[in-house]
């Protein structure tokens, strides 16, 4: 078997390691100045606030993440070039659509959040319309751009048989580009305000219908690799009917005017896209890292193996990611809210207990990678080499959530303050003038090979996280207060609704 590079063991020396020391504490300070002035009572009742919110999500995020792995189950059951083809078209449309699209919906987190908080719940609505109107807008050269997928493919050098089948399925996903531009504001406009347990009980729903679809289509009626695409495509049609039934059922609609489309939907675009397209960009450039990283795993020593690997470790970060995710999520919507009320003071407490949650997540992450690296790649592929691989690297997958989850959070906070401009001017910053050269000359350089590789992205997380640390520890909360009022009260739009709240329980 092929001797593994080393791991890095040295230790840094004392003045250096004195010097780290002390940044991290003033980081801390910078990022926590209200700790010593917050009650445990005071934090414990925030904590439970932000977990409330984000444990519904973790569970949809979950839910999420098991209808993938069943299109994967049924793309490996039609052969290896389907699953290859049905990968490559997953990237690709990841790459080009699904992020892009993601992105721009969260250009409405803040102005939804902040609208409720202030109590202007018409802005709700009119700012649904118009996040609608704007994806639907990307979806257009998206879907010109994936049906030329192929030529695209084989000018980058894709084999043949492989590109024909990533066309096969993508040109069958194109319905989902629609989907998504309905889905991802639905979805925002809820959780903005709370409503978490709905969007669990209906991806529940939907992935139950998932499994047996994907039987019916690929098993029974035999349409291969175009009946995986297409069972993705009816789960997101399913999740987003069942939650458009359940707005309509339980009157959610009646105070925000969500489905009364009216001249203003195409009026007032400034702030929606001056916050869309920087949350674009900060997605898209975190994403688009990861996909980069697998091309470079090509030019290593072993590239099958490391490919392999890379493959099962990036499945491995999407699981874990859910939970930071879903935290920061929760985060967003408790800063936005409390901006929105005028509640500089409370906006301030929900970012700090937030943070401190994403460190305590990122400690159990660590933990867990640290745990299963004997056993984990065994669950994937039974190759020696790729499970010796995967062992190698899950204590730095580990290491780099102890920075990737507190991260999160902290883009949370920006993302509810209304702040996408600095998430992407971070994450330019950490990912591609930090984290790439260092892994370049890791891994090429010194010749620490795929962990060279991973070693970049620690450096990445790390300077993401220490950096997000000093911005918001330096955010003047009574001016973002003030500037949550301008925000929720400039796209203040005259619309017929009835403002008697929704009955029922949420």
């Amino acid at each position: 078997m092929e001797e593994l590079p080393p791991v890095l063991t040295c230790k840094p020396p004392g003045r250096l390691a004195r010097a780290v020391k002390e940044a991290w504490s003033v980081s801390l300070s910078l990022a926590f100045p209200m700790l010593p002035s917050m009650s445990a009572a005071a934090a414990g009742e925030e904590a439970r606030s932000i977990l409330g919110l984000a444990m519904p999500m973790i569970l949809t995020g979950l839910l999420l993440y098991l209808r993938s792995m069943i299109s994967m189950l049924f793309l490996g059951r039609l052969g290896g070039l389907a699953l290859a083809g049905g990968s490559l078209a997953i990237g690709f449309a990841n790459i080009t659509g699904y992020s892009v699209l993601s992105g721009l919906a969260m250009g409405m987190e803040p102005i939804c959040g902040q609208a409720f908080g202030a109590g202007h719940y018409e802005l709700l609505g009119v700012t649904m319309q118009r996040t609608v109107l704007l994806l639907v807008a990307a979806a257009v050269p998206i879907g010109g751009l994936w049906m030329h997928m192929r030529p695209l493919l084989l000018l980058c050098g894709q084999d043949v048989g492989i590109a024909a089948v990533a066309e096969t399925y993508i040109l069958s996903s194109l319905p989902d580009l629609l989907l998504q531009a309905f889905l991802h504001p639905v979805r925002i406009y809820l959780r903005t305000q709370s409503i978490n347990l709905p969007l669990t009980v209906c991806a529940a729903l939907a992935i139950a219908l998932h499994l047996p679809i994907n039987y019916v289509l690929v098993s029974v009626l035999g349409h291969g690799i175009r009946g995986v695409a297409f069972a993705s495509v009816l789960a997101n049609l399913n999740f987003l009917l069942l939650l458009l039934g359940y707005i309509l059922v339980k009157g959610v609609h009646k105070r925000t005017g969500g489905f009364v489309f009216s001249a203003e939907s195409f009026r007032g675009w400034g702030e929606l896209v001056s916050l869309a397209l920087p949350s674009c960009v900060s997605v898209c450039l975190e994403w688009w890292w990861y996909e980069i990283m697998i091309l470079l795993c090509g030019l290593l020593a072993n590239p099958q193996a490391t490919v392999a690997s890379m493959g099962i470790l990036i499945q491995t970060t999407s699981l874990i990611y859910i939970f930071p995710s879903s935290l920061g999520f929760g985060v967003s919507t408790r800063v936005s809210n409390e901006l929105g009320a005028n509640r500089a003071e409370r906006a301030g407490r929900a970012a700090t207990v937030g943070l401190m949650l994403g460190f305590a997540f990122g400690g159990v992450a660590s933990a867990f990678a640290y745990m299963v690296r004997g056993s984990w790649a065994g669950m994937f592929t039974a190759d020696p080499a790729i499970i010796t691989l995967t062992a190698s690297v899950l204590p730095i997958l580990g290491a780099c959530e102890l920075g990737n989850c507190p991260q999160t959070a902290g883009c949370g906070v920006l993302r509810g303050s209304a702040r996408p401009k600095d998430a992407a001017s971070i994450n330019l910053r950490s990912f591609y003038l930090v984290g790439t050269p260092v892994a370049l000359v890791l891994a090429f350089w010194f010749h620490y090979d795929f962990q060279g590789l991973w070693l970049g992205l620690l450096a990445a997380q790390a300077a993401c996280m220490v950096r997000m640390l000093l911005v918001i520890g330096r955010t003047d909360w009574a001016a973002e207060a003030k500037r949550a009022q301008q925000l929720a009260g400039a796209g203040a739009v005259t619309v017929a609704v009835d403002t008697k709240p929704s009955s029922g329980k949420r």
